[in-house]
């Protein structure tokens, strides 16, 4: 693979879509967990994304319940979380797995393409990738990051 869109992705719906729906889109793609101590991080991407979606920039959220059981079962209640306790209305896709087996493909390339410290895998929920127009993975965030201080690289790839 060389870019994002190569890759098919499972909608909140179930019904698959093509990143290549994203071509030519400023991204950042993040794995979210409704009951994780970061969750308050959906009320800044949403921030992000209604800041800079005139200029193309798309947030796509994937839940994961990896770490510590911090995902709702049922993806109706993720997105009703989302929505009415930090207004979100970026795209939420299927949960998905970001470790182990069954591990969501994207997410494979996502890590090796912008290694985190001390691991290449996803370490924890909220790690974030920003990917430029061209579907280039160009900057890996930490969990603990806020997508606040991310603010200066969106800008840089939504120009």
């Amino acid at each position: 693979m060389e870019t994002i869109y190569e890759f098919t992705v499972k909608k909140a719906n179930g019904i698959n879509q093509s990143l290549d729906e994203y071509r030519g889109k400023p991204l950042i793609i993040v794995n979210t967990a409704s009951k994780c101590g970061f969750a308050n991080q959906f009320k800044e991407l949403q921030e992000l994304y209604e800041d800079y979606k005139e200029e193309g920039l798309v947030v796509l959220g994937f839940p994961s319940d990896n770490f510590n059981d911090q995902e709702f079962a049922d993806i109706e209640k993720t997105m009703e979380f989302c929505e009415i306790n930090f207004g979100v209305t970026f795209p939420m896709f299927a949960k998905v797995d970001v470790k182990g087996k069954q591990i969501e493909p994207l997410f494979t390339y996502l890590a090796s393409q912008q290694k985190g410290i001390l691991t290449e895998g996803i370490k924890w929920n909220f790690t974030k990738f920003l990917i430029d127009r061209k579907g280039n993975v160009v900057e890996r965030f930490a969990p603990q990051t806020s997508p606040v201080k991310m603010k200066k690289s969106v800008k840089q790839i939504v120009q």
